[in-house]
């Protein structure tokens, strides 16, 4: 399995911070969200390859990664994005380098504590008919997030994205497991740019979901981020466990 980290945004929101910083440096309590990623895709045995694509500052995360230990670095392959391709472009673009593998999607500017292990499991386990595996969580915001419905089975029969009248709480933490059928049929695609607004419509009945019940955010205000670094003091004993 391959997992690519999206880092490319200009994380207009999280300005002042973000004007000399790229988004996916912001720190949680001294440790860079990109870190945080690469720690835990780093501990995982399946994961063999770590694409990151950047565009804002892309600088200032290559010279992060040459700081990192040696056995970390020779996994990771940097992605520079002159225009910005979006989230479902730069996976279109990367097909060529996966070689039919796997791939785990998810934004490297989001604080997620989750277990991998876990969500690997889902994905493996899924039903035939299903081409990806969605992680979800429980928002207390569903007007800025992706809200999304389920059957019996835990496979999406609808999604929304930041709907004005969200018709429930269960929201897309935008990680997914991509398999290697699922990913022909994206790259397929045409005029698609938007990973969650283009391409989860297309397979609906086809997605399963696996729910992250510990902790899930994106870090996208500074009050976000000041939650966060307070959040992640707090749930200290569920990352040790992990």
């Amino acid at each position: 399995m391959n997992a690519l980290l999206l880092a490319a945004g200009l994380g207009k929101r999280l300005r002042p911070i973000t004007d000399s910083t790229p988004k996916c440096l912001v720190e949680i309590n001294g440790k860079p969200l990109l870190e945080i990623w690469l720690n835990k895709l780093d501990k995982c045995k399946e994961i063999e390859k770590i694409f990151i694509n950047t565009h804002y500052f892309p600088e200032k995360v290559e010279s992060f990664v040459k700081s990192l230990k040696p056995n970390l670095k020779k996994k990771i392959k940097l992605l520079f994005e002159e225009k910005l391709l979006g989230t479902a472009g730069t996976l279109k673009q990367l097909k060529s380098q996966i070689k039919g593998n796997s791939v785990l999607l998810a934004h490297a500017d989001n604080l997620s504590i989750f277990s991998l292990k876990d969500f690997i499991k889902a994905y493996k386990d899924r039903p035939v008919e299903c081409l990806l595996t969605m992680m979800t969580f429980k928002t207390e915001t569903p007007n800025s997030c992706g809200i999304l419905s389920t059957n019996f089975h835990n496979i999406v029969t609808s999604f929304k994205e930041k709907p004005p009248n969200p018709s429930g709480k269960l929201a897309n933490g935008a990680i997914y497991i991509i398999s290697p059928d699922g990913l022909n049929e994206i790259t397929n695609l045409s005029g698609v740019t938007d990973f969650s607004v283009d391409v989860i419509p297309k397979f609906f009945f086809r997605i399963n979901t696996w729910h992250n019940s510990i902790y899930h955010k994106d870090i996208g205000t500074p009050d976000s981020l000041k939650q966060a670094q307070t959040d992640w003091k707090n749930l200290t004993h569920e990352r040790s466990n992990l």
